[in-house]
């Protein structure tokens, strides 16, 4: 009997440790253009999100390491992310009018690397 309480024990130690080690574990997410969404509505989303939406579009500029590809889904894409990740541990959404989607893949590309920030 001593025994099998031993092993219960042990195992909801072990049980225990793994909870504890998991809890930290951060799942990055990325805010893209959803490839679905028509070019004009991706626009529109963009000049909201670059304007009062308060992204930092500086990076998608001519010249800037974001330029290229200069489509507008790539520079929406940089621009949801921006905002995204800038104010959603202030309740922001990846949502844009339904021209974004979350993604558990690094968007970065070359020289242009889109920003990740850890959930509060």
């Amino acid at each position: 009997m001593q025994s099998a309480l031993m092993r219960i024990a042990l195992a909801l130690l072990v049980f225990a440790l793994i909870l504890q080690r998991y809890d930290g574990l951060m799942f990055e997410e990325w805010c893209i253009a959803d490839e679905q969404t028509p070019d004009d509505e991706l626009q529109r989303a963009l000049d909201w999100a670059c304007g009062r939406g308060g992204a930092d579009c500086r990076k998608i500029q001519r010249g800037q390491p974001c330029y290229l590809p200069n489509t507008i889904r790539d520079h929406a894409s940089y621009a949801f992310n921006n905002y995204y990740q800038k104010f959603k541990n202030k309740g922001a959404t990846c949502y844009f009018n339904a021209a974004a989607m979350v993604t558990d893949l690094d968007p970065s590309h070359g020289s242009c690397k889109f920003e990740f920030t850890p959930d509060n």
